[in-house]
């Protein structure tokens, strides 16, 4: 068993993955600044506060806790935010990130496994959309997240790194059990932006747009658990670590959900309809989103486990039950 470095481990994705490879048996220490994670959500590994532009900060960290691999989750994610404020996209996700990878490779540490986005690829031109998919983003954030993926491929080959990228589609769900799950501010995610109506902290939900060329006329999303991204992040480290090779790899069900259906999944979980209205269509959003993850099947031997109706009986009982207990 191996430590790991998680970067942005406080956070929603992150801490999932802490979880994850506690329970895979490995050691964590979690590298966060709390700008967006959570102290609350520390709890598989000790917590390291700095930020992943300080050099000395890092190079303390890797001297301490020598870490076989680096999961790099500490990132800036809100796409309106990146359209408004880039500058802030590009220092902290971009220009941290190679002060995080110069880090790695002076403490020794040659594995990184990287939180990645099916934003690399842009609008889509077909679907499902597997790995060699065209990658063009349509915002700072997704052109900041290929960045760091050209970026680690150009030191791997320079320097002998090791990478995985993982490029998830729409991470969703909770572990309300272990007192993780989604918690935004602000929030921007379709589900719990709907949940959230049918526990008083909203009126009610939008629906952006119903003729759109889907099965439905409302925009379809491949969603996954965390709980299954952070299974692949625990096989993508332990190829690495193991010997195996780079990869980048699409993480998703491969089955879309339309905002109808959706919605549907939610009233069928919970017992409740979600008080929902039309709204026009939103510039940038594309119709549909699905992976193609049999690349990530085959190479990781990963398959997600959970369905729409499974994500959001957990997140429901996140919104509804623990994070009130947790945060007040």
């Amino acid at each position: 068993m191996a430590t790991i470095l998680v970067t942005g481990g406080a956070g929603y994705v992150g801490s999932h993955c802490c979880l994850a490879l506690k329970r895979a048996g490995h050691d964590v220490v979690v590298y966060d600044n709390l700008s967006n994670g959570h102290r609350q959500f520390v709890k598989w590994g000790q917590l390291e506060e700095g930020d992943i532009r300080d050099r000395a900060r890092l190079d303390a960290v890797f001297a301490r806790h020598k870490p076989a691999a680096v999961l790099h989750c500490a990132a800036l994610i809100e796409v309106g935010e990146s359209v408004k404020f880039p500058e802030r996209f590009y220092d902290n996700n971009v220009a941290g990130t190679l002060t995080l990878l110069e880090a790695m490779r002076t403490g020794g540490c040659n594995a990184f496994v990287f939180s990645s986005t099916c934003a690399t690829y842009g609008d889509p031109v077909r679907l499902p959309m597997d790995e060699t998919h065209p990658q063009a983003p349509v915002s700072p954030y997704g052109w900041s997240k290929l960045m760091i993926e050209r970026a680690s491929r150009d030191i791997a080959a320079a320097h002998g790194l090791k990478f995985a990228h993982l490029r998830y589609f729409n991470a969703a769900g909770a572990t309300p059990d272990e007192g993780i799950g989604e918690r935004h501010d602000p929030e921007t995610h379709a589900i719990p932006l709907a949940l959230f109506t049918l526990i008083g902290r909203r009126e009610g939900f939008k629906i952006f747009g119903g003729d759109w060329e889907t099965r439905d006329g409302t925009c379809l999303r491949d969603y996954i658990h965390t709980l299954d991204l952070a299974d692949a992040h625990v096989r993508a480290i332990e190829r690495l670590i193991g010997g195996g090779e780079s990869l980048a790899a699409n993480l998703g069900t491969g089955d879309g959900v339309t905002v109808k259906e959706l919605l549907a999944s939610i009233e069928r979980v919970t017992g409740r309809a979600v008080p929902a209205a039309p709204a026009p269509r939103r510039e940038g959003d594309a119709p549909a989103l699905v992976a193609d993850n049999s690349y990530a099947r085959r190479e990781l031997g990963w398959s997600p486990q959970r369905n729409i109706d499974a994500i959001i009986a957990d997140a429901w009982k996140w919104h509804a039950e623990a994070e009130p207990k947790l945060f007040g």
